[in-house]
């Protein structure tokens, strides 16, 4: 089993696509956009069911260089 969450990234200046090239590299996510507004990038993530959910997006994530800021959403029903 396992958590799903969507998390948006608001990346520095210039750095988008870089940034959405290494998310990829990473093989992390299910689902990975470029999104207007107040974020750059939202991806869909499948977390593992005994896995600290912050600690995996921090390891996993949140050391690619040109990230300024995250949301994670947290999921808990499928309707």
């Amino acid at each position: 089993m396992t958590t799903c969450v969507f998390i948006q990234i608001r990346c520095t200046p210039g750095s988008t696509y870089r940034v959405a090239e290494e998310i990829a590299l990473r093989e992390i996510h299910s689902e990975l956009y470029s999104t207007s507004g107040d974020f750059d990038l939202m991806m869909k993530v499948y977390i593992p069911q005994d896995a600290d959910v912050g600690k995996y997006i921090n390891d996993q994530l949140l050391d690619i260089k040109g990230i300024e800021r995250s949301l994670t959403t947290m999921t808990f029903k499928v309707f």
